[in-house]
């Protein structure tokens, strides 16, 4: 009688367990997560730089092979989720010891601070769809390359907040008009390219002009973000 309950327990566990990775699929595609997060090193390093100057970058197209885009460690123009990942926690980490600095720490204002952080967004993210979605934009972009362009924010937070706890307030707004002014010109270079590609250049002038504003507007409104995000932990 034990070994029949016990064969019948494994078998609602093992049929609650395929459930479960059903229901996750149909949300969360597994391949395509670890598409994001296919970077190496030397990827990493081009990609910080080209986050902090990216001026003098001249091809912003993603590369294809066969109709599928290459992955960020074969191509630099690859969003990836490895950088917002790891920038979020070392903003997080570093939230906390610039307010530990000042005498501020506790763990409710860093759980604040990273709620807040990631709240925003995905507020940023699900504005981005809506505003995709009214334009009739034709794009390959989903929900993981709109959080990968957003995520990139943290890059330039760590620089200002760095740069604030170094040499004050006078050096941290001089990184944040940097690190914006840089951030600005990559979104708008990278999303016009996906969201504005050879495909919608011979449609409607209305249609071109709303995907236009929703790239500026995306791009706009990043160093709003970095300073609401930033300037309460640079005194």
């Amino acid at each position: 009688m034990a070994n029949v309950a016990m064969a019948y327990g494994s078998s609602i566990a093992s049929h609650g367990k395929d459930m479960v990775h059903k229901e996750l699929h149909r949300f969360v595609s597994v391949n395509k997560l670890k598409y994001f997060f296919a970077v190496d090193t030397a990827y990493v390093a081009k990609k910080l730089g080209l986050l902090v100057f990216p001026y003098t970058h001249q091809n912003w197209e993603v590369q294809y092979s066969r109709d599928v885009p290459l992955p960020p460690r074969q191509d630099l123009n690859a969003p990836d989720l490895y950088i917002p990942t790891m920038a979020f926690i070392t903003y997080v980490l570093l939230a906390g010891m610039a307010l530990g600095i000042q005498k501020r720490f506790s763990p409710e204002v860093l759980g604040l601070c990273a709620s807040t952080a990631l709240v925003w967004v995905v507020m940023e993210v699900l504005a981005l769809l809506l505003g995709i979605y009214l334009a009739t934009v034709r794009s390959d972009l989903s929900t993981f390359h709109l959080l990968a362009y957003s995520g990139y924010k943290y890059v330039g937070m760590i620089l200002s907040v760095l740069t604030g706890l170094l040499f004050g307030s006078d050096g941290y707004y001089v990184a944040l008009a940097w690190t914006s002014s840089a951030l600005m010109y990559f979104i708008v270079r990278s999303l016009r390219t996906a969201a504005l590609g050879s495909d919608s250049m011979g449609g409607p002038a209305p249609r071109q002009r709303l995907q236009l504003y929703l790239t500026l507007g995306a791009a706009a409104f990043q160093p709003l973000i970095i300073y609401w995000l930033t300037f309460h932990l640079v005194r």
